[in-house]
């Protein structure tokens, strides 16, 4: 196993300093280190720095990449002998909500999925939901109006101001019959072969069930519980693009360790 970072946008010889402490603690445990620009991603001359052992699995850890992004790295793995832990396919059953939404649909808001060219207004009136959360394949809008609303008229601003600042809006748009959760009782789990892991205490059983039926070697899966005292599905991530929330990178690095 062998593990793949973003390069400093400075000096490429080192580590994006984001994830240095990750990093470290890889390194610590004997885990091979690699480099890479992510901004040159599909440039002819983007390269990975450190060498990757001929017939290793590589492990991304870094920012969120869109489709030919990720296809362009790992294009770049392969160059270079050695094979992606996560295949492209892979990587967006779990980065984007409509591929997983399916499988686990009864532990997690309900969900309705609209292109952005949709008239967003009428289908949320339609829906004849109290609140409304909206976010597109991917993220939701961290900032501005932020993501919840329960006027269907406001859909538009609210998705003007999602290209606003994330640049755009990518796949679709995708409607979340909103729920109340517990403040505080979000917690991340990462599932790395099947099993999954706790930063510090005991896997949900909703946790065990996206196990057996996500098809992915490393995903992440934030859950909550809700006013009713349910514990429910936030959302799911491929783990490879999904930060340590509730984690130290010292606990990281020994699932891996204990994965190998």
């Amino acid at each position: 196993m062998h593990f793949l970072f973003p390069s400093d946008p400075i000096d490429p010889r080192q580590p994006d300093a984001a994830f240095q402490d990750q990093v470290n603690e890889l390194r610590a445990l004997g885990f091979g280190i690699s480099r890479v620009s992510v901004d040159d991603l599909g440039q002819k001359d983007c390269k990975i720095r450190g060498a990757i052992p001929a017939g290793s699995t590589v492990v991304y850890r870094g920012w969120m990449l869109n489709p030919s992004e990720y296809q362009a790295l790992v294009a770049l793995i392969q160059k270079n002998g050695a094979s992606p832990l996560t295949s492209l396919e892979t990587y967006l059953a779990c980065h984007y909500l409509p591929s997983w939404y399916p499988l686990v649909a009864e532990f997690t808001p309900e969900t309705k999925v609209f292109p952005v060219i949709a008239d967003l207004a009428a289908e949320l009136k339609g829906l004849g939901w109290g609140k409304f959360f909206v976010k597109d394949y991917v993220k939701s809008l961290k900032t501005s109006v932020g993501s919840v609303l329960s006027k269907p008229e406001d859909i538009e601003h609210l998705r003007s101001e999602m290209e606003k600042f994330r640049g755009t809006v990518e796949g679709g748009v995708c409607v979340r019959r909103f729920e109340d959760f517990v403040p505080s009782s979000e917690r991340r789990y990462f599932v790395i072969g099947n099993k999954p892991y706790s930063p510090q205490s005991s896997i949900p059983e909703v946790v065990l069930e996206c196990a057996r039926r996500i098809k992915s070697s490393f995903f992440a899966v934030d859950v909550a519980q809700n006013t009713a005292g349910t514990e429910r599905i936030v959302e799911i991530g491929d783990g490879q693009v999904s930060d340590l929330v509730g984690w130290t990178p010292s606990r990281f690095a020994q699932l891996w360790a204990e994965t190998v």
